[in-house]
């Protein structure tokens, strides 16, 4: 059988530890999830893998040590595509189990801060249950809840309410790359932040400057986008879509945040079909992305969710909302990184001549256009690979940066004519 699980803070509780309660009972259940927060019972009860088997759509660091473990696999998807998978490409579900609050007097359960592709899973699912648990955030949103017509079973949950994510601590090197993007954002932009340090940096910056009428459309809501609105810097009043709303999919963060959204109108979870699909995020003008990368190439190429052959998180809505904030009239899309990093004790450059074998190109270089380290940003737009090259060079720490100029030049990514015959004597020599 296939078993639907939910994702995030719709996963299953208490349907989870009964699962692995009947494991020696079961052979060959599939179960499909999203972003675990929390450890899987069924997985625990199952460490050889006999019984179980896990597909994942984007990895936790749970859902990572487990992928590493082999009992996890992962699905390739570009996020907001999911409900269409469920309606054209994926069998329809043997069961569904999705964490909602108790039915309101309509006899609507709320998917509470998650909502993602569940209608699109309740709609084929063979069998449909909802887990009411009391403490999970009521969330508004025009499609933020299933009617009990649509329901076949309801169980009690227990008393956990939502999982709570705790914001990562800033750098002084995400402040520098805060502090570039926010000198590009201009007042009425509708912006999308990742998840993150350096992107709730962005927003940190940008609640203690000048800046108003800010909206959001985002896939994932964070503690920054709340720390925006309480700043008075988000109105909504320019968007097109959904004025004066604030739009998301999922939000995860800490109690602070959960405590913003609940019950408030103006915050708005919707089905991701439509937070991330390109041609609904180019609807509002001056549209804005801010996500983060690993590792890029000299060429332009972003691989954000891979080390190697090793998975580590997923392709989530990047590429997406790169696409979507490019094609909205005068929007902006940003790929941040921090121009090293360090791994036993020996320093690495995130800019590369060639990404590490077996990386995944999360954005091709086509799409990308201003990336941005703590040494500057620029706009790839329209740059030959020859200027690409030496616009990300200088983008790198200094350290590295007569290596990269020398491999660059020795594989033919600037040309002996476009190099300073001084730059060029050197690197012979």
């Amino acid at each position: 059988m296939w078993l639907d699980l939910g994702g995030v803070n719709s996963q299953s509780e208490t349907f989870d530890k009964a699962l692995a309660a009947r494991r020696d009972e079961l052979t060959d259940v599939k179960v499909r999830s999203c972003l675990s927060i929390r450890p899987l019972a069924f997985l625990e009860a199952d460490p050889e893998g006999q019984h179980f088997h896990a597909y994942n759509w984007h990895f936790s660091g749970y859902d990572r040590m487990k992928h590493d473990a082999g009992l996890t696999v992962y699905i390739p998807l570009n996020l907001g595509e999911v409900p269409d998978y469920y309606r054209r490409f994926i069998d329809p579900p043997d069961m569904a189990v999705i964490r909602t609050t108790p039915p309101d007097e309509h006899g609507t359960f709320n998917f509470g801060p998650t909502n993602a592709w569940i209608h699109a899973v309740i709609e084929r699912a063979k069998t449909v249950i909802v887990e009411v648990t009391p403490n999970l955030p009521y969330v508004c949103g025009p499609q933020n809840a299933v009617h009990v017509s649509e329901v076949d079973y309801v169980i009690e949950g227990g008393d956990a309410g939502a999982t709570e994510l705790k914001n990562a601590p800033m750098s002084d090197v995400d402040r520098a790359v805060a502090r570039r993007i926010a000198e590009h954002i201009d007042d009425g932009a509708c912006i999308q932040i990742g998840i993150g340090a350096m992107p709730n940096a962005a927003c940190a910056l940008l609640a203690e400057s000048s800046i108003k009428d800010l909206g959001i459309h985002t896939e994932m809501l964070t503690d920054g986008c709340i720390d925006l609105v309480n700043a008075g810097c988000v109105t909504g009043a320019r968007k097109q879509l959904n004025p004066g709303k604030v739009v998301f999919t999922f939000a995860l963060g800490s109690k602070y945040m959960y405590d913003a959204i609940t019950r408030n109108p103006q915050m708005e979870c919707h089905p991701v079909d439509y937070t991330n699909l390109p041609h609904v995020i180019m609807q509002n003008d001056n549209a804005v992305s801010i996500n983060n990368t690993t590792q890029i190439d000299l060429q332009g190429q972003a691989a954000s969710e891979s080390d190697g052959h090793r998975h580590l998180t997923g392709t989530g809505g990047q590429l997406q909302f790169v696409r979507g904030a490019y094609a909205a009239k005068n929007g902006k899309s940003f790929m941040l990184l921090s121009s090293t990093y360090e791994r036993k004790g020996v320093r690495k450059s995130r800019i590369v001549l060639n990404l590490t074998p077996g990386n995944i190109v999360t954005t091709p270089r086509s799409d990308i256009m201003y990336v941005v380290t703590e040494y500057g940003i620029t706009n790839l737009k329209a740059k030959s690979v020859a200027d690409r090259a030496r616009s990300l060079i200088a983008l790198a720490h200094p350290d590295f940066r007569e290596e990269l100029e020398r491999q660059a030049y020795e594989n033919g990514l600037i040309p002996k004519n476009l190099m300073p015959v001084n730059r060029r004597t050197a690197i012979q020599s």
